[in-house]
């Protein structure tokens, strides 16, 4: 019966013997394979060379060239090709010597019938995998290539190197920057570099989560070791084992779990929550803040040892406000990601709009220009983005226009924001897309009350 797929299979048939290429030809089109064959070697490369083969069928002894100096040029030429070996001269010596070189398979004549139908069905479906698996690393290189660093400033310059330096080995990363810089983008770049790239990375915010909670999602918990835990879970670190695992905001974790994480990153071992069974796992860890851990080391905070443990190789990044010649990169780009989500045929950016992103201070960083770009397309009803189309351009022409100073331009930005959410920090951080801190700094600096 013919198979459905089978017409999109193509096998090629190689050996001096006629009546051999002409039975299994016969054969091979009943069962709806696309099918040719050769005479030997040298007929069979220029066949090779006029289109591409699954299967090849390559007779061991022919007169112009072996079966075997056959497959190896095959290889060079079509290294996907599955071969399998026939001849009517089996030997131990030379079966070894084919599956050695590369073959499948090994087939004596003469043939028999049902065998020679399972393998070759054994043979396709192994081809599909290797296709598979060979389109899915190629699906996953570009999933991860689109987390690209996006820039051209030397400080990205640098970032980069720095990812290249040290993705293909396993030492710690500390990744250092204000809020919004991109440093999880930077862990996963890392990450998909790496000789892990096929196994997980495994995120946690270590800052958003509570002393108990986090302990129970880092190490996993037994059923029964506190009250609601209904039954055995996995934490982070079993869930990288392999992999990678990435603890942003490391900077804000309590002393306990500060003590108990620097001893998993010395062994790689360790307990789940009310468990007595010793747990190892293999994985890469990369650790992320944007607290100043040496300050935090002085007082008291952060501990000494895990600070050192981290501290193996460094990537700071740069704040957006010290990259000025990115935004223009980084905002196209953000606009072409949403006018293709949202089906809106903006072409481009004003110049106008363009000097006002170039000109802002970009406290959020990376993330509040994404978040300006968003607004701008959802609200643009023109061909190009307009100054009247960004969040803060109203606050520019109120503080003189085109003439506005950058500083009163953020100035008034921010206030604006903390006079909408009535002076709630949380809230107006939030909006922002800066840390809780950083708000502070700029209340501070620009002398802000609320009125």
């Amino acid at each position: 019966m013919e198979d459905a797929g089978a017409s999109r299979v193509r096998i090629l048939v190689v050996d001096d013997e006629f009546s051999v290429r002409d039975s299994l030809r016969a054969w091979f089109e009943n069962e709806g394979y696309d099918v040719d064959v050769a005479a030997g070697g040298k007929e069979a490369l220029v066949k090779l060379a006029q289109k591409e083969w699954d299967v090849f069928f390559l007779d061991l002894k022919m007169p112009d060239m072996s079966g075997l100096e056959l497959q190896q040029k095959i290889k060079e030429i079509q290294p996907s090709g599955t071969i399998i070996i026939i001849t009517a001269y089996a030997s131990v010596d030379s079966a070894v010597e084919a599956m050695k070189s590369g073959a499948y398979d090994y087939l004596s004549k003469p043939f028999d019938a049902d065998h020679l139908a399972l393998l070759v069905r054994n043979a396709i479906e192994r081809k599909k995998l290797l296709d598979e698996t060979t389109k899915l690393k190629t699906t996953l290189k570009r999933v991860y290539s689109a987390t690209e660093i996006i820039g051209e400033s030397s400080g990205i310059r640098q970032v980069i190197e720095n990812i290249e330096a040290v993705a293909e080995v396993d030492s710690t990363v500390l990744i250092r920057g204000e809020s919004g810089t991109g440093k999880e983008i930077v862990a996963r770049a890392i990450h998909a570099n790496s000789r892990r790239r096929y196994a997980p990375i495994v995120t946690i915010n270590c800052g958003a989560l509570p002393e108990s909670i986090l302990e129970s999602e880092l190490f996993g918990h037994e059923k029964g070791a506190f009250t609601g835990a209904q039954y055995a879970r996995k934490g982070k670190f079993e869930m990288a084992d392999g992999g990678t695992i990435f603890l942003d905001e490391i900077g804000n974790i309590s002393p306990k779990i500060q003590m108990e994480f620097l001893r998993v990153l010395e062994d790689k071992k360790f307990f789940r929550v009310g468990g007595s069974k010793e747990i190892r796992a293999d994985f890469r860890t990369i650790a992320a803040t944007n607290k100043d851990l040496e300050a935090a080391m002085a007082s008291g905070e952060f501990r000494s040892d895990l600070f050192y443990r981290l501290n193996v190789f460094v990537i700071d990044l740069p704040p957006l406000r010290e990259r000025r010649g990115d935004i223009p990169l980084l905002a196209r780009h953000f606009l072409d990601v949403y006018r293709q989500q949202m089906n809106k045929p903006i072409t481009g950016i004003s110049q106008a709009a363009m000097n006002i992103l170039t000109d802002y201070d970009w406290p959020g960083n990376v993330r509040e220009l994404e978040n300006a770009m968003e607004r701008s397309v959802v609200i643009c009803k023109e061909k190009d983005i307009q100054p009247a189309h960004l969040p803060f351009s109203n606050a520019r022409l109120e503080e003189g226009g085109s003439s506005g100073s950058l500083e009163a331009i953020q100035m008034h930005h921010i206030k604006k924001v903390l006079e909408q959410t009535d002076w709630n920090i949380s809230k107006a951080s939030i909006l922002l897309q800066v840390d809780r801190a950083t708000l502070y700094n700029k209340i501070k600096k620009f002398n802000l009350q609320k009125q």
